[in-house]
């Protein structure tokens, strides 16, 4: 049986990887696509989202979301990673900015949980300011809700920390008030955070193979990471690039690859933490505290990174050769 997905992005190198293998998993039914500040401006992620779904005959709605955090100031977009417009290399100097759709991001995560309740996971790569404000507009969203599967946040397993701070990853350092609200909601939560996503690696020859054998989309992927890997090599030594959000989607398909620890998680929001994603031991006892009636939710801890490797590049392969419908 397949899953009812809405993907909440903001389009980002990687983000396009895991957007062109939600559309290539046939486990997945993307029912929308949900953009946010970030990687770049909200305007230009939302011109990145509806240029990849109309350039690969995707056919899910597409809706804008927050341009800034609910409580603080938008952190400056990482032009060394994703480049000026989010997409590297990509020329979309022919591709305008639509007009959004009057229905918000939040808006239409309401409304679809309310519709399919019980059936929705949301795969949130991006600040999760558009899944905090879908709470505060209906609180009973967290019981209509599958799971939320998230890309962001870092525990210290492997010895891996922040990638924006020593302790706090970009995703939650854009908006800490938003992913502590998301933490700390009813609904199933897993985080694909930097201890595992940094293990997985789209290797440069791994690259070339899909630019070959995966038609239009590998070849597009191969060319807009060159600058990506580049800027891994150049800061890490890889010869590659993480794999982080399509480690997201491979945890949605393929669990099992994942071990996992539960526990409640919340976010630092001050001081010098600021960001710092936090889960209390279930093992442990504290006095009463910020820790108190806090859902237990799951933290990856390793995967079988070469695993996510592979299937990324099969399934695009895979759906390549599919005649187009």
């Amino acid at each position: 049986m397949t899953r009812k997905v809405i993907f909440d992005t903001d389009p980002g190198i990687d983000d396009a990887m895991a957007l062109l293998l939600i559309e290539a998993s046939p486990a997945l039914d993307l029912v929308g696509i949900t953009t946010v500040f970030g990687n770049a401006d909200v305007d230009t992620t939302t011109r990145n989202a509806h240029y990849l779904a109309e350039r690969f005959g995707i056919a899910a709605p597409v809706r804008r979301g927050a341009a800034q955090p609910i409580e603080s100031e938008r952190r400056p977009a990482p032009v060394h990673i994703h480049g000026e417009n989010g997409l590297g290399a990509a020329d979309l100097s022919h591709f305008g900015m639509p007009t959004p759709h009057p229905e918000s991001a939040a808006e239409f995560l309401v409304r679809m949980a309310s519709e399919m309740p019980g059936e929705l996971t949301v795969i949130a790569v991006g600040p999760l300011t558009n899944l905090a404000l879908a709470l505060r507009l209906a609180p009973e969203l967290a019981g209509q809700i599958r799971e939320v599967i998230v890309m962001g946040g870092a525990f210290g397993y492997g010895g891996r920390r922040g990638n924006v701070s020593p302790v706090a990853e970009a995703n939650i350092a854009n908006d800490p008030e938003a992913a502590d609200l998301v933490f700390t909601a009813s609904w199933p939560v897993t985080v694909v955070g930097l201890d595992v996503t940094a293990e997985c690696i789209l290797r440069n020859a791994t690259a070339a193979q899909m630019a070959e054998q995966a038609g239009e989309a590998g070849q597009f992927l191969y060319e807009i990471s060159r600058s990506y890997a580049a800027m891994y090599k150049h800061y890490d030594g890889i010869d590659g690039c993480c794999l982080h959000d399509v480690a997201a989607v491979i945890r949605a398909t393929d669990p099992d690859l994942f071990e996992t620890v539960e526990g409640p998680l919340r976010v630092a929001i001050d001081g010098i933490a600021r960001g710092q994603t936090i889960q209390r031991p279930l093992d442990q006892s504290f006095p009463p505290g910020a820790w108190d009636d806090v859902p237990a939710q799951r933290v990856c801890r390793t995967v079988t990174a070469g695993a996510v490797e592979r299937l990324f590049v099969e399934r695009m392969i895979t759906h390549s050769r599919v005649p187009a419908s």
